[in-house]
């Protein structure tokens, strides 16, 4: 277990470990009640580096404001899928786009409501699971998601398809995970995360139990295959994959990020996509 996050495994009783198959309302169940009982602490730790009202794509500090990887967004009805507090919407509408961010969690859109108070930019904010879109068929002209959601749903493909049937054609839809390499070493910023543990093609979910055994915590491993096939399959051509590098006399650790591991191997994939 993490010892980043001893008060949400506190507070939900977590005991353990397991690696079992979880379904998809076991994973919805499991990440709504982790994130809400995280939220604090996450922005406690976190909340300086993402900023109120700024578009950080990764811990390696790609903003885009520099890559722009959505292209132009004025005017654009843009998603935020697993938008946490947000901070990349409001950055948008301050873009001049109209962007709408939901996420699962009522405790990281309890954050996101005050940092739309604190900060002027009224974002729209709606509680939802990526695989289960609450968005009429083709009203959003982007969509982005830095590190929400995609990790967290039992079926990815589901979330590829909902997010294309809500875009127009020609959208861009670009989002950023955990670099599937990453799986294969332990959650470790240290030397003892510079060795393999596991395989590669295990595709089974890391799962946080508690005495129970109930699903406190959920996440899912996907190859970069599975991902590229997920999109073909939603009807979503690949565009380009990034692969951010490590940047010089960034110290920074973020859980298993690290200066050590970042100048070994990626911890990022950034999958830019466009509708067809």
């Amino acid at each position: 277990m993490s010892t980043q996050h001893a008060s949400a495994e506190l507070t939900l009783g977590t005991t353990g470990i397991a690696k079992r198959p979880v379904d998809a309302d076991e994973s919805r169940a499991a990440n709504r009640i982790w994130w809400d009982a995280d939220a604090d602490d996450y922005h406690a730790e976190h909340g300086d580096f993402l900023g109120a009202a700024d578009f950080m794509w990764c811990p390696e500090g790609v903003r885009e404001e520099d890559a722009r990887l959505l292209g132009d967004v004025a005017g654009k009805r843009v998603l935020e899928v697993g938008c946490g507090s947000a901070p990349c919407a409001r950055w948008l509408a301050a873009q001049g786009a109209h962007p709408v961010a939901f996420d699962i969690s009522a405790g990281m859109l309890r954050h996101a409501a005050a940092a739309n108070r604190e900060t002027g930019i009224a974002v729209p904010l709606v509680q939802a699971s990526a695989d289960q879109l609450p968005f009429a068929d083709g009203s959003f002209d982007a969509a982005c998601s830095a590190f929400g959601a995609v990790p967290f749903v039992a079926d990815s493909g589901t979330v590829m398809r909902e997010v294309s049937r809500v875009l127009r054609p020609g959208a861009p839809w670009v989002f950023a995970v955990t670099h599937p390499i990453r799986w294969i070493f332990p959650d470790d910023p240290g030397p003892g995360g510079l060795t393999v543990t596991q395989s590669y093609f295990d595709r089974t979910p890391y799962v946080e139990v508690d005495e129970a055994g109930r699903a406190t915590y959920v996440e899912h491993h996907r190859t970069m295959g599975d991902y590229v096939r997920q999109l073909a399959e939603a009807g979503l051509d690949l565009v380009d994959l990034l692969e951010p590098e490590w940047p010089e006399g960034h110290e920074r650790e973020w859980g298993q990020w690290s200066p050590l591991r970042g100048r070994l191997f990626p911890g990022t994939a950034i999958f830019r996509t466009r509708k067809r």
